[in-house]
């Protein structure tokens, strides 16, 4: 732990103050504070805005001098990638793993991006953008359980726009407003993080996908979780390297027990129902058009046929009615 820094309190504030103010903030604050100390105050001073006394954002209180450990390793960073993350992912899976080793979390991550490297570029969309390959952005990573949560939170329950407008105070995801407010929120058992939260106890390994593709998902599912037929795991002549032994022995440490898909929780069974999408995205999109196709062409025969129902009656009616007009002139024809 760094030294202490020997700083009086005053000395931070009117520093900080005069960092804030160019209006000689050490002045109005040591004659406020003089006017404080006799309990009188003047209607002739002006009264001191607040957004003059609001510290900087990179203001340093004496007695949290700064962290010596590494940027990545802080925890306050550590919860804004998560939350950063949460907001960005489409596609999260979520693992509990016992002990893996450093080369069995290496041998893993191996045989995950050979498999991700032979899928296919995807086809150049109709309206001419280019194709984004996203294999190279899938990652592993091993998450703190206990920040994680409180991230889930944040991104769940805090809303920062909402927050802005209510007061003077910070409203970003390391604020006292968001940790009051993801303390007095009530926890509701159908939310995403009602759902998912019981899964987050112990070590857990999540994959992120930077987009919702079920072709991308089979395959972590056949590397990570593979329970054929569905998910067959790859043969031993096409891939040697993922029957061997360090690897088999971490992914045996490996247990998929969820997913957070388009802001929704599955358990394996719906993630592994989005990784069986054959075609994926495209086919969806196929599925959806034949299926608007079909319900118009319905609606289109419904309408028709009442109108071609109501048709014919009124012309079987209209027959009828010329039948016995005629029938009627030729008896009288013929009686005459």
């Amino acid at each position: 732990m760094p030294p202490r820094i020997n700083c009086s309190a005053w000395t931070s504030v009117g520093r900080a103050l005069q960092r804030t103010s160019s209006a000689k903030p050490r002045a109005i604050l040591f004659q406020s504070s003089r006017i404080a100390s006799r309990h009188y105050a003047s209607t002739s001073m002006s009264p001191i805005p607040l957004s003059s006394l609001r510290l900087p954002d990179d203001y340093i209180p004496p007695t949290q001098p700064p962290s010596a450990r590494r940027p990545d390793q802080r925890k306050a960073q550590l919860l804004r990638s998560y939350t950063a993350l949460l907001r960005s992912a489409p596609l999260i899976l979520f693992f509990q793993h016992n002990n893996l080793t450093a080369v069995e979390w290496a041998a893993i991550r191996r045989e995950l991006r050979a498999a991700l490297a032979k899928i296919p570029t995807p086809v150049v969309e109709p309206s001419g953008g280019l194709p984004v390959d996203i294999s190279s952005s899938i990652e592993l990573q091993v998450i703190r359980t206990r920040i994680f949560n409180i991230a889930f939170k944040i991104v769940e329950f805090f809303d920062a726009e909402a927050q802005a407008g209510k007061s003077n105070a910070y409203s970003h995801d390391l604020s006292a407003t968001a940790y009051e407010t993801i303390s007095k929120a009530p926890v509701d058992e159908t939310s995403a993080y009602g759902q998912i939260s019981p899964l987050l106890i112990g070590p857990v390994a999540a994959v992120t996908f930077p987009a919702v593709s079920p072709a991308h998902l089979a395959t972590v599912l056949s590397i990570l979780a593979p329970s054929p037929p569905a998910f067959p795991a790859p043969s031993r002549k096409k891939n040697p390297g993922y029957y061997d032994l360090t690897a088999q022995s971490g992914l045996q440490k490996l247990i998929l027990v969820g997913g957070r898909i388009e802001g929704r929780v599955f358990d394996h069974e719906g993630v592994k129902w989005v990784g069986g999408i054959e075609g994926g995205i495209d086919a969806l999109r196929a599925q959806l058009v034949a299926m608007l196709q079909s319900a118009g062409l319905g609606l289109t025969t419904a309408l028709e046929g009442h109108s071609k129902g109501l048709w014919l009656a009124l012309e079987g009616r209209r027959t009828q009615l010329d039948e016995e007009a005629n029938g009627g002139a030729k008896k009288e024809e013929e009686s005459a």
